[in-house]
């Protein structure tokens, strides 16, 4: 009897912890049903990886350049003075006929709007035919070794500027009526800026200067 009765609790406990049901958080429900009502787009070319191969040979050109934005005031608007790039990723991807068709849906808002839940995507094996490089603290970069053709760059850039303000901390009065005092503080706000550029070598040994902003 002892057996049976500590069987029965085995089956009783393993048949309850097999019908237990999780729930999902919110946000990844919502997740998953934004995902399954994606509106995808893709070039109707076939991707060519001998030509995307060919067109990232090595060569003797040289592609230098500067990654920066413009400063934003508190309003958001750029004004003067430079953010230099610090330490980002470059991705440059050759300009074939794909990469055009690719580039030309990716512009058009009607099919690339995340609000809408519309996107535009390349192949997977259209993503590994690039060159990646990292900048400095100053936003600088090189592509060595480039052989002539045109190239197109893009980078995220992740940033925060630093505000200084008067804050109100009281009144008080004096003989002559309300006097208001302030005391100097500051906040911070992140950005975050898409950067991209096309660039051409146009022949071997070359060395081409952009900015990527």
């Amino acid at each position: 009897m002892k057996k049976l009765s500590y069987l029965c609790a085995v089956m009783a406990i393993s048949y309850s912890t097999n019908a237990q049901y999780v729930e999902p958080e919110k946000a990844d429900k919502e997740a998953a049903k934004r995902k399954a009502t994606e509106i995808v787009t893709m070039p109707t070319l076939k991707f060519d990886s001998l030509q995307a191969k060919r067109a990232l040979a090595l060569g003797t050109g040289k592609i230098v350049g500067e990654a920066f934005t413009r400063k934003k005031n508190g309003y958001g608007m750029k004004v003067l003075g430079k953010v230099p790039a610090n330490k980002i990723q470059i991705q440059l991807f050759p300009v074939t006929p794909y990469f055009e068709e690719y580039y030309k849906l990716w512009s058009d808002k009607s099919k690339n709007n995340p609000k809408k839940n519309k996107y535009v995507y390349m192949d997977k094996a259209a993503i590994r035919y690039r060159i990646d490089a990292i900048t400095n603290s100053s936003g600088e970069f090189t592509f060595p070794n480039m052989k002539p053709g045109k190239y197109y760059m893009w980078a995220s850039m992740n940033y925060s500027l630093s505000y200084n303000y008067n804050k109100y901390t009281g009144s008080g009065y004096d003989g002559y009526g309300r006097i208001d005092y302030y005391s100097p503080s500051s906040y911070n706000r992140d950005f975050s800026e898409f950067l991209e550029a096309f660039v051409e070598v146009k022949t071997e040994g070359e060395t081409v200067e952009v900015k990527l902003k």
